[in-house]
């Protein structure tokens, strides 16, 4: 299906540990982390809060594993007053951060007045832009995406639960009034799923323009009970409602297939924000790594 040269598989330390809510899985440690990374298969991970901030030392950690950085993380305020300046320095970071690990791709999304971190219902809660704020977005974003391109990197979109840019028509919008040779998406076909939206349909509409994926299946059954509760993201993530793929409701064969018929070349990663307490990480990396290589042959 997939190139093994030109696609590589990893996952992210949501497995084991969460970076907007710290306490959740906070008895494992960075070690533990990437050894159980490694042991199930991976090539490669995003970078969590426990991961030492020293490159040389997380480059060390990880040769020793066979493991590399797919990404790092970027969050944008463009649409918060007087944010641009630091958005633009905290970019510029993170750029020279995922270069000296040898990364291609920065993973960016705009965090201005988000709630996914908050004690709110999500779906009803999450802001809305006007048109004033889209336009600050898009050309911020646009001039990230120059940054990246000019540095040999690409800007990668996170389109996620809680934000300005949630939905399929959000994405819509951000892609069209976005330039594509610069701004690129990243598919999470957990948050669309949430959202209410088709991820194979949108996997379809931007197939080309894809060039990062998380992997994150739903448990449909968890997500209705807290939606009907008002539920917080905290609180479903909690309950379970996000988990490995193959082990939800989405169906990742024909979405696979489909970016497989664009030639994708990249990231695919395995993502689940979960309690370890309730859901034991690496034997859920290990059932993802074996879905995986059921469907993509490797």
């Amino acid at each position: 299906m997939f190139n093994p040269k030109k696609v590589f598989l990893g996952i992210t330390p949501t497995v084991w540990t969460n970076d907007d809510f710290q306490l959740v899985g906070d008895d494992i440690g960075f070690e533990q982390c990437v050894s159980e990374m490694a042991l199930a298969g991976f090539q490669g991970c995003s970078v969590g809060h426990k991961f030492p901030n020293d490159p040389a030392v997380l480059k060390a950690a990880l040769d020793l594993r066979g493991l590399r950085v797919s990404e790092p993380w970027a969050s944008t305020f463009f649409t918060v007053a007087d944010m641009e300046e630091r958005t633009i320095e905290s970019f510029h970071e993170q750029l020279r951060f995922i270069k000296s690990m040898g990364g291609t791709d920065i993973v960016v999304a705009e965090l201005g007045r988000a709630v996914h971190q908050q004690p709110v219902s999500l779906l009803p809660n999450r802001p809305i832009m006007n048109d004033e704020q889209w336009k600050k977005l898009t050309t911020g974003l646009n001039g990230l995406g120059r940054i990246a391109r000019d540095a040999g990197m690409r800007l990668c979109y996170h389109h996620h639960l809680g934000t300005v840019v949630q939905s399929r028509k959000d994405v819509d919008r951000l892609m069209a009034e976005t330039d594509p040779n610069l701004v690129f998406l990243l598919l999470d076909t957990g948050h669309l799923f949430v959202a209410g939206d088709d991820p194979l349909a949108m996997t379809k509409a931007y197939a080309r323009r894809i060039k990062h994926v998380h992997l994150k299946d739903i448990r449909a059954e968890v997500w209705k009970a807290v939606e009907k509760k008002h539920g917080s993201f905290y609180e479903a993530m909690l309950a379970g409602f996000f988990t490995v793929p193959g082990d939800g409701a989405i169906d990742f064969r024909p979405i696979l297939q489909e970016l497989s018929d664009h030639d994708y070349e990249g990231w695919l990663m395995v993502e689940a924000e979960q309690d370890a307490r309730k859901a034991h990480p690496l034997t859920y990396a290990l059932k993802a790594r074996a879905y995986l290589r059921e469907v993509i042959g490797w």
